[in-house]
């Protein structure tokens, strides 16, 4: 690709190709906003080129500002060359910078003398800081210069990870020679790991007691760089690749992160499969690595049959750093960073946090940025810098989610078992704070499952429950219920952390499994069943649906109940508890469930520069203005909002509302009409119509499986099934998320064929339904979605609990504007509005694609719901009240489009 840089209002945008005329005010509106550091609300529909806008756009803002602010700072450095009783060579910017401190922290009456005495040294401090800055950033230019051109540094991992290979296989040689010369005291698997740690730990004693000649790297100042977010690792693997051919991508400092379950290269922990079973194992492994232990602990050999996993043979100082250097140097992927990772024998999930703070530009699921403990973890810090959120149309209900928190009967039982088994071994050798701690939180177990109407020593799965059904409180009723008012939570969080009780817990249970008190065993003290689970050949004589209940439960139930503790802390007013009896005790559960998804979001808007929400399909916006900017203290004021249309001409997009069928059936698929045998029929009769006329694919969104199952019956039972199989082959979207490849593939195959072979079947029929796993992340281009059928409106179930206390929320919160629709009526009807856009924008992915798109309900034709609808579509909406013009446009559409089918 050529570079075709583009000016536009005396600002340079480097491009690849000839930008359309929507990305050039994307690109001027993006910088602006980031220059004034303002929140932006961005809608560019898919096929419009949105990534390589918000590319190009940011890191031209980010070149020019990096630019600007080296030309301060050498300004700076340079006046400061005067002496400093010449006060009139002051440079302005760093006088005023420093009056500024001095008369914010000067008490009142403070003689002249000390503020300009207070001033000068603030002065000689910041000089001194940017010097130290120069001098840092020299250092790693440089540093990446060699390894770009040195082939000799760049295989200097791979020299290391052959030096530790044979240091390896001698270990390994000892380890042999020790088996075969210990009489009768042979060493078991855990000990093995055990001497392979100490060696690697005793190799690493500089590194860990901090003395080392680039330690100064690890306190890198952050440079000011933007933090790209978005859904899936798949999306973000696409904009790197974006970066890549961008003109930006060979002198862009670019670092991916992502999870230990897709960053992990060690096997033995990548095979565990279960995410919290990776974090619990890796953490283990690093604290095994770190620890410091006396060298009385060392010379005990029961202790030392104690400790936990061998320390990670990736985890190494040395070989990280390199790794972080390499992804600084080129643009890499996360798939990319794993191989590299292998091949230096250095973590990629460590190694790219390194990386972070030299990095300008970092990609990342927006789960990690959005939950501040996480940020933290991963050594993110947001304080002036630049956030761009993509894919951001479900940004609430992800914020929701992530602070929401489920707890089962089932795992409460299990944690209070685990762990007063654990105080039980353990407890007189535990310090009287541990156990107080440790008293507290079974206490707040055993009160947990007696608000469920459970009783904490029995078997979860056999015990049955008086009452059943659903009820919901404020937090504060909840803790008075519950009887833990007394207790404060906010102490016991902080010991969780700090203490890492949970993880400790499960090193133990790892070792010697669990146990759960059952009805059969109701006497069976927790040091009991300890002591039997010892024992070999004697297990509980549980049913076979407890042990898979026992398998499939998280690997360290404790840690999973302390994000509910960590929800309970929540402002009373910001949440609720829902609790949901439902039969026996293991099927019933606590949630936490997050009202203002704000509170969590100011943290980002507070101390970001800027903050870019961007979506395909934004539409409709007053959520995120009203429920997440407004909540979070933001004045309108700093909001901006753009919308660009479509590059597709205006003749390649069909989009109709049709209010009645072919037989006049009057089309209005509310819960009320839209199970009468008469609409489902009438349905079934326009798709019959519709694959008459449509060539290729044919998408056709559901409100739910339930509904598309109750269809499809109706229609096999009726022959309407058969019918539509003459022109279309019929698909269904799969339950389960490991056949939708399939299915897609099938689908894609038949419409292939029946396109290359001239026959009576025209291509092929998915049925889907809205919010599945076909209507968000498929691409439905060209012949595979000529035409997008939704069949009703998929409104949320209104009876649910949690969506009747969010919409009482918002009416309670939210500033109610006369003739304006309540607050929580208008959540609803934006919920359906955001699934329909969503499910519809499936068709048209490029500027020369082209696709109809049909709205099966009189509802579509309201003013209020049109203009929920993205731009590019509501401005092309045609309304049909009958069916006749509706089929004769459709015709005629993909007749002009395709040529006679």
């Amino acid at each position: 690709m050529t570079n075709k840089t583009q000016e536009i209002g005396g600002i340079q945008f480097p491009f690849p190709y000839t930008p359309y005329s929507i990305q050039k005010d994307f690109m001027a509106e993006l910088y602006q906003l980031l220059e004034a550091g303002k929140i932006g609300i961005f809608e560019s529909p898919t096929g419009t080129g949105k990534s390589l806008s918000l590319i190009c756009g940011a890191l031209s803002w980010l070149r020019d500002f990096e630019q600007k602010k080296r030309q301060e700072e050498a300004h700076l450095l340079e006046t400061r060359t005067v002496p400093l009783n010449d006060e009139n060579a002051q440079p302005p910017s760093l006088s005023s910078f420093c009056q500024e401190t001095t008369d914010t922290l000067r008490p009142a009456g403070e003689p002249d003398w000390v503020t300009q005495f207070v001033q000068k040294k603030e002065e000689r401090d910041l000089v001194d800081r940017l010097k130290e800055e120069q001098i840092r950033r020299k250092k790693r230019e440089e540093r990446l210069q060699q390894l770009r051109h040195n082939t000799q540094l760049k295989y200097a991992a791979k020299r290391m990870r052959q030096e530790e290979e044979e240091m390896e296989s001698l270990l390994h040689l000892s380890r042999e020679m020790l088996a075969a010369g210990a009489g009768t005291e042979q060493l078991t698997s855990g000990e093995e790991e055990l001497v392979l740690a100490e060696y690697e730990s005793d190799e690493e004693k500089r590194t860990a007691s901090g003395v080392d000649e680039d330690e100064d790297d690890l306190e890198e100042e952050h440079v000011t760089k933007i933090y790209y977010c978005s859904r899936t690792h798949s999306q973000l693997a696409q904009f790197v690749h974006e970066v890549q051919k961008s003109p930006f991508g060979k002198d862009t400092r670019l670092v991916s992160l992502g999870s230990r379950q897709s960053l992990c290269v060690n096997e033995d922990v990548k095979n565990l499969g279960s995410v919290q079973l990776i974090n619990d194992r890796c953490i283990e492994m690093q604290r095994t690595k770190h620890e410091k232990r006396s060298k009385a602990e060392e010379e005990k050999p029961k202790r030392r049959r104690q400790e936990g996993q061998a320390a990670c043979p990736f985890y190494n100082y040395e070989q990280m750093q390199l790794l972080r250097d390499e992804v600084l140097v080129e643009v890499k992927d996360i798939e990319q960073l794993v191989v590299l990772g292998k091949e230096a024998r250095a973590c990629p999930y460590y190694g790219s946090r390194f990386a972070i703070p030299a990095a300008q530009l970092v990609v990342l699921p927006y789960q990690m940025l959005l939950h501040a403990a996480t940020r933290q973890a991963a050594g993110i810090r947001l304080q002036g810098q630049v956030v761009i959120i993509d894919e951001a149309h479900n940004l609430i209900d992800t914020i929701t989610s992530i602070h929401s928190a489920e707890v089962s009967g089932s795992q409460l039982c299990q944690a209070h078992s685990q762990l007063l088994q654990y105080m039980e071994r353990y407890g007189k050798r535990l310090k009287a704070k541990n156990l107080m701690y440790i008293k507290q939180i079974l206490y707040l177990l055993e009160k947990f499952v007696t608000v469920l109407g459970g009783n904490i020593k029995q078997n979860p799965n056999t015990q049955s429950l008086s009452q059943t059904g659903t009820e919901l409180k404020t937090i504060n009723d909840f803790l008075f219920q519950s009887q833990i008012d007394n207790i404060n939570l906010f102490k016991v969080q902080r010991y969780c952390e700090k203490s890492m009780v949970s993880r400790k817990l499960f090193g133990f249970m790892e070792r010697y499994g669990a146990v759960l008190p059952s009805k059969e065993q109701p006497k069976l003290t927790g040091f009991q069943q300890f002591v039997q689970s010892l024992q070999p050949g004697v297990t509980n004589a549980a049913p076979v649906e407890e042990a898979e209940a026992r398998t499939s439960r998280p690997a360290s139930p404790l840690m999973h109940i302390e994000g509910f503790l960590v929800a309970l802390t929540t402002a009373n007013q910001d949440g609720r508890v829902i609790l949901s009896r439902q039969g026996s005790l293991s099927q019933s559960s606590l949630k936490f469930l997050l009202l203002n998804p704000a509170v969590h979001f100011a943290q980002v808007v507070k101390e970001c520069r800027a903050v870019v929400i961007a979506g395909g399909t934004m539409q409709p916006v007053s959520d995120f203005r009203e429920q997440l900017l407004a909540c979070a203290g933001v004045g309108a004021e700093r909001v901006v909002e753009f919308s660009c249309g479509h590059v597709i001409p205006p003749d390649s997009i069909l989009p109709l509302v049709i209010c009645n069928g072919p037989s006049n059936q009057h089309l209005e698929f509310t819960y009320q009409k839209r199970d009468l045998p008469q609409m489902i029929d009438e349905t079934g009769r326009i798709l019959c119509n519709l694959c008459n006329v449509v060539p290729g694919g044919m998408v056709c969104f559901f409100p739910s499986y339930e509904y598309l199952r109750q269809v499809h019956a109706r229609w096999e039972q009726s022959g309407l099934l058969a019918r539509l199989a003459v022109k279309k082959k019929i698909f269904q979207e799969p339950k389960r998320a490991n056949q939708v490849e399939q299915v897609l593939m099938e689908y894609s195959k038949c419409i292939k064929c029946c396109g290359q072979v001239a026959g009576t079947m025209t291509g092929a029929l998915l049925l889907s339904v809205v919010g599945g796993k076909m209507s968000e992340g498929i691409n439905f281009s060209d012949n595979l979605g000529r035409c997008v059928v939704m069949v009703g409106m998929p409104y949320p179930n209104i009876k649910s609990p949690e969506l009747q206390e969010k919409m009482a929320y918002l009416d309670q919160t939210l500033p109610r504007t006369p003739g304006q629709v309540p607050p929580g009526k208008a959540l609803v009807e934006n919920l359906c509005m955001k699934a329909v856009n969503q499910s519809i924008g499936r068709a048209i992915r490029h500027q020369k694609d082209f696709a109809s798109i049909v709205l099966l309900d009189q509802r579509y034709a309201r003013s209020s719901t049109l203009a929920k609808l993205p731009a590019w579509i509501r401005d092309r909406v045609e309304v049909k009240a009958t069916f006749g013009p509706a089929f004769a446009a459709l015709r005629k559409f993909h007749r002009e489009k395709s040529g006679p089918s």
